[in-house]
Order: structure tokens, then C-alpha cells, then sequence
């Protein structure tokens, strides 16, 4: 079965996006990452996505047919979805889904096969995920940054204390440190 992977870039003091809601700081060496064995690998394990509606609606849905890197099946959690269909392609393809995250999940892991299901952006749906322990696999990618402030990837008041995490593997990829953890439930 597919696992689920829900993964984001973060600042060492923990946020995913700057005061003004902007990550750019988050990924000075994107340009030099999409060549690499690390995300090629990533690419090539994924089977389908998982995205929050702020998320998809940040990018344009036309562009994600033929230059996103994840050209598999978008699921896209939302409580209403938009009133114009996304442009697709015979591998990308969008699914709206509206009756909660366990559904999502489902239909991503049937649309995925033996290959991954990659939770991409969504603060959200990524504390969703874990909090209703939907992921098997945590992924955070440290950028050498101090923010200072913005959107912070885990709050507070979030309760995943019951979460149990095993470090997988830390890879160095430039300037980023990929952290790879199992969650154990």
C-alpha cells in the first residue's frame, strides 16, 4: 500500500513562511535542487499528491499540467471546489475532494498504487494529517534561516504529542538538511 508522506521546508526557528506570508526565503536554491538525485528520487516515488486548497490556489492551476514536478493524479482537499476546472494533461489530473481528509487519502493511495503519496505545502492539511494519523512518513527540509516570525509550521496548541517519530535518514542537499522520519502511531 502507499504511504503517505507529508513534508516542508522550514526555517531553523521553525516557520514555513516569512511575516508577510512569503516562503521565497525558504528556497534561495531551487533552481539548483531540480536537478538532483534528491528530487528525482522524490519525483519518481511519488504516485499522487495531496494539497490543500490554499495551496493549489497559491500556484496557477493552468501551469501545473506539463511544468509541475509532480505529474501524477492532485488530489485537492477542499470544502468547495472552483467553479473552473484546472487545465489537465493524460497524467495529471485533478480531484476535488470535499467529504474530508480520510477520503482524500483513500482515493490518492488507489490512484498512487505501489508508489507514494506526497502531501505538498499545506500547513493545514499537513497538521490534519498527522493529527488524525493519516502519515507514515515526515519529511522537513531545514533552510539555514531565522525568520523571526510568519507562519509557523507547528503551533502550540497543535496536540501531536501521541505521535511518535523514528529518524529514517538526514541527507545534506546544498544548503538544505532533508530530515526523514517514521511516524509511529
Amino acid at each position: 500500500m502507499a504511504r503517505v508522506i507529508f513534508g516542508m521546508t522550514v526555517s531553523i526557528d521553525g516557520y514555513v513562511a516569512d511575516a508577510d506570508g512569503s516562503a521565497a526565503p525558504l528556497y534561495p536554491d531551487l533552481p539548483e535542487l531540480r536537478p538532483t538525485h534528491y528530487m528525482t528520487e522524490m519525483i519518481d516515488e511519488t504516485g499522487a499528491v495531496l494539497m490543500g486548497r490554499h495551496t493549489f490556489a497559491m500556484g496557477d492551476p493552468d501551469g501545473y499540467a506539463g511544468r509541475y514536478e509532480f505529474q501524477v493524479p492532485i488530489f485537492v482537499v477542499t470544502h468547495e471546489p472552483p467553479e473552473a476546472r484546472p487545465r489537465e494533461s493524460d497524467r495529471l489530473t485533478f480531484t476535488f475532494v470535499t467529504d474530508g481528509i480520510e477520503a482524500a487519502v483513500r482515493a490518492a493511495r488507489a490512484a498512487a498504487g505501489e508508489r507514494d503519496v506526497t502531501c505538498v505545502g499545506g500547513v493545514d492539511l499537513g497538521r490534519q494529517l498527522l493529527t488524525a494519523g493519516l502519515v507514515d512518513e515526515l519529511r522537513l527540509d531545514l533552510m539555514p534561516v531565522l525568520l523571526g516570525g510568519g507562519r509557523r509550521l507547528f503551533e502550540p496548541d497543535t496536540d501531536l504529542a501521541a505521535l511518535g517519530l523514528r529518524k529514517k535518514s538526514v541527507l545534506e542537499v546544498g544548503p538544505r538538511t532533508s530530515l526523514r522520519f517514521t511516524v509511529t502511531r
